[in-house]
């Protein structure tokens, strides 16, 4: 049976990052979390996180993230996301995306995202954002 705590926290996180506030993404993980996409180094601490969400959300601001399954696991848990939106902030090709990923989280005893490691196709996602 799925914690209810964790099935709370994982709507916020999605609902956070359809705010367009990146500080709300940031409140989702602990003080020193860390966030890393993609193997990239990670993110560490609420304003680097809120950093790569302010990305994001500058790129697409009319992004929805949708929250598609979380499960828990032996050693942590696993939240599955689709993005959609279009490229329309600065610079942006104007092309629509739809990405579907997951994170893998480890979390604090207080039910804070400690530790996520996210990954999407970046393949598909270059594909769609040139519109090929």
């Amino acid at each position: 049976m799925l914690d209810a705590n964790l099935t709370s926290l994982a709507a916020r996180y999605a609902e956070a990052w359809c705010s367009q506030n990146p500080a709300e993404v940031a409140d989702c993980y602990a003080e020193n979390g860390s966030l890393s996409v993609n193997d990239a180094p990670p993110a560490i601490g609420h304003a680097a996180i809120a950093e790569i969400a302010r990305a994001f959300m500058r790129d697409f601001p009319d992004m929805v993230v949708r929250m598609d399954k979380v499960s828990q696991e032996r050693d942590g848990a696993l939240f599955h996301w689709t993005l959609i939106g279009k490229n329309t902030g600065p610079g942006g090709t104007g092309n629509k995306v739809c990405i579907s990923g997951y994170e893998r989280w480890q979390l604090t005893a207080d039910g804070l995202i400690r530790e996520s490691q996210g990954h999407f196709d970046s393949a598909e996602y270059d594909r769609q954002l040139k519109g090929l």
